[in-house]
């Protein structure tokens, strides 16, 4: 399969396995919607505005800043909150700031590929104090508006399997349901330790795929 058809066809399974995921969530209570509507603003901006900077912004740079970001995220969660977790109580600085973290996400996700949620998910529980699974939830929510954009542009240009992307979506709705239900048991503790190793596990791919692009030749 080409390479873009596999990007657009993953993207595009996102979509009912996000929405399955997001039902177990909302289940709990652990999506905010009114966070979620600011950062999804900003995401579907980014990733328009992240189709335009393709060929202009520097790839080998903005991958290798962003591993370390990831990596300083990661030592964070780490530690313990400086605060007991809460529901945000949103101030007009606080909306900015979650618009400008959407338009983050869009871009990132465009130019290197990885998923709104490692940047979301620790941005609410560092800003807002949000418990680990609110975050979750409502990064849940996010993702389903700019999957739907992504892949409708991606049909447009042929680039996306939907066949491909049904069969892959229906066998991860119940592996969804199912994390959606062990993260509203799982303590904040353990789900910070346990995401904070994935935001490194991300750090090190990209690093690799830096690596390996710089032996084939690849110019960023």
């Amino acid at each position: 399969m080409d390479q873009r058809i596999a990007h657009g066809t993953s993207l595009a399974a996102v979509l009912p396995i996000s929405a399955s995921s997001l039902l177990s969530y909302w289940a709990h209570d652990h999506v905010d919607w009114r966070v979620g509507a600011c950062l999804a603003v900003g995401a579907l901006a980014g990733a328009v505005l992240g189709t335009r900077l393709l060929n202009v912004l520097p790839h080998r740079a903005l991958a290798i800043g962003f591993a370390g970001l990831l990596v300083v995220t990661a030592v964070r969660l780490f530690l313990p909150l400086t605060s007991e977790p809460t529901r945000a109580v949103l101030s007009v600085g606080h909306i900015a700031a979650l618009v400008a973290i959407g338009v983050a996400t869009g871009i990132l996700a465009g130019l290197l590929g990885v998923g709104g949620g490692v940047v979301m998910v620790p941005a609410m529980m560092m800003l807002l104090h949000m418990p680990s699974a609110m975050a979750k939830g409502t990064s849940v929510a996010v993702i389903i508006p700019t999957s739907i954009m992504g892949t409708f542009r991606n049909r447009s240009k042929k680039n996306v399997d939907l066949r491909a992307a049904g069969i892959l979506g229906l066998g991860g709705i119940l592996s969804a349901t199912a994390g959606g239900w062990i993260s509203a048991r799982m303590s904040d503790t353990v789900s910070n330790v346990l995401f904070a190793t994935l935001l490194i596990i991300v750090a090190v791919r990209l690093l690799l795929q830096i690596r390996a692009d710089d032996k084939a030749g690849v110019v960023h």
